[in-house]
C-alpha cells in the first residue's frame, strides 16, 4: 500500500452510465474532502451530464471506452490523445470504480500509461506493478454489497472515513419553473395528484413489457394519478404507444426536458415509478421515493437510502448476459427465477408507498 496523503490531484475513472457515477459520489465526495483534493472525472458522455450537478467533481473528461458498453466508441487513435491529455494533467493518483462484473485492468493501464504514480482498484488477479492500492474482488462470490457500499469500502482501504453515505446532487433553482412549463403544455395539471413514469432503459434486457405499463397505467389513472411519462427522444415511439394505451391523463414528455429540468421535476414528484436506470438513482439521491420493475440482473443497484419498493423480473433466456460473472448470479441468487409482477403488483406498490411517505411526513403530537 502507498501513502495517499499528499495526493491533491486524483483522477476517479468511472466510464459507465449516469447511475454508476451518482453511487460513486459518496466515495468521491470522501477522497475529496479528506485530501482537500481537485477531483476530476473520467467518464462516458452517457454519464457527463449528472456530473454538473454532483458538487464533489471539479472537471469532467468525456472518453466513451471502447471496452464498456456506450452509444459511441473511440478509435485507438483517440485513446492516445487521452492518455497524452492525462499525463499533461499530472495527476497524483487515480481510483478505479467498477461494478465486480467488469474488468479494471484497461482502466488501470490507462492510468499506468498516463503516469499516475498511484491507482487504487479492485481487482480479481494480481495486477502487480499496475495497481499499487489492490482490493483483491471478493464480489459476487463471497458476498454483494450494494454499489454504493462497494465504492465506499474502496476508498476507506486507503484510510478515509466515510460518515456522509448519502447520495447528492445539486439542483438548479430555475429548473422547476421552466419543467413544470414545459410539462404543462401537454395538459398536465400540477396542481393535482401526480407522479412520474419513466419506463425507458438503456439496455433491452431490462425492459419492463408494454402492456404492463399500460394496464398499470390505466389502473392509477382511474384512481385519480395523473402520470408525466419522461424519457430522452429516442424513446418517444415506445412512450407514444403507453401513453395511447393508456389514455386519458398520460401525458408525454418524451424528449422536451433537460437533464437539469429532468432532475428537479423527479425531485418535486411524490414518487417515481421506472425501471433500473438513472432516473431511478437521481431519485435516491433527491430523496423521492421509488417503485423499480426490477430486472434480475445487477442485485446492488436498488434505490439507495430512499423509500422504495423493488419489484424483480425475470431476464429473458434470449438476452441473458455472456459475462461469466452475471452468469453466476443467474444460476445461484436468480436460480429460482421471479415472476413478471402484473399491473396490480405494480399498483398496490405505488400506493403502499405512498401512503407510506404521506405518514411519514405527518407531524407528530
Amino acid at each position: 500500500m502507498t501513502d495517499w496523503n499528499n495526493c491533491s490531484k486524483i483522477l476517479c475513472i468511472r466510464p459507465d452510465n449516469m447511475g454508476d457515477l451518482l453511487m460513486s459520489g459518496p466515495a468521491i465526495r470522501a477522497l475529496k474532502s479528506s485530501f482537500n483534493a481537485q477531483i476530476t472525472i473520467l467518464t462516458s458522455s452517457m454519464a457527463a451530464g449528472i456530473a454538473a450537478f454532483m458538487p464533489e467533481i471539479d472537471e469532467v473528461i468525456i472518453f466513451d471506452m471502447p471496452w464498456v458498453k456506450t452509444a459511441d466508441r473511440e478509435n485507438s487513435d483517440s485513446l492516445a490523445e487521452l492518455i497524452s491529455t492525462l499525463r499533461s494533467k499530472q495527476f497524483d493518483a487515480a481510483v478505479v470504480f467498477t461494478v465486480f462484473s467488469q474488468n479494471p485492468l484497461p482502466s488501470a493501464m490507462l492510468a499506468y500509461q498516463a503516469g499516475i504514480p498511484k491507482t487504487l482498484a479492485y481487482c480479481r488477479e494480481n495486477p502487480y506493478g499496475l495497481v499499487t492500492n489492490w482490493i483483491p474482488d471478493e464480489e459476487p462470490y463471497t458476498f454483494i454489497r450494494h454499489q454504493v457500499e462497494r465504492d465506499i469500502y474502496l476508498v476507506e482501504s486507503i484510510g478515509i472515513s466515510v460518515v456522509n453515505k448519502q447520495m447528492q446532487i445539486n439542483t438548479p433553482l430555475n429548473a422547476w419553473q421552466q419543467a413544470k412549463a414545459k410539462c404543462e403544455v401537454t395538459g398536465w395539471k400540477s396542481n393535482q395528484p401526480w407522479l412520474v413514469l419513466h419506463p425507458g432503459v438503456s439496455e433491452l434486457k431490462r425492459q419492463y413489457p408494454t402492456e404492463h405499463w399500460i394496464a398499470a397505467g390505466k389502473l392509477l389513472t382511474q384512481k385519480g394519478y395523473q402520470l408525466v411519462v419522461t424519457g430522452i427522444a429516442q424513446e418517444n415511439a415506445l412512450i407514444t404507444e403507453i401513453c395511447a394505451g393508456i389514455g386519458a391523463q398520460c401525458f408525454n414528455c418524451a424528449g422536451l426536458l433537460r437533464l437539469d429540468e429532468l432532475v428537479c421535476l423527479i425531485q418535486h414528484s411524490p414518487l417515481l415509478l421506472g425501471v433500473n436506470t438513472g432516473p431511478i438513482h437521481i431519485a435516491a439521491a433527491v430523496g423521492t421515493p421509488v417503485v423499480v420493475l426490477y430486472a434480475q440482473t445487477n442485485p446492488q443497484h436498488i434505490p439507495w437510502q430512499v423509500p422504495n419498493k423493488v419489484l424483480q423480473f425475470p431476464v429473458p433466456d434470449g438476452l441473458q448476459s455472456r459475462n461469466q460473472v452475471i452468469r453466476f448470479l443467474q444460476q445461484t441468487i436468480y436460480n429460482d427465477q421471479a415472476i413478471t409482477p402484473g399491473h396490480n403488483a405494480v399498483v398496490n406498490a405505488v400506493e403502499d408507498l405512498l401512503t407510506q411517505s404521506a405518514a411519514s411526513n405527518q407531524p407528530s403530537h
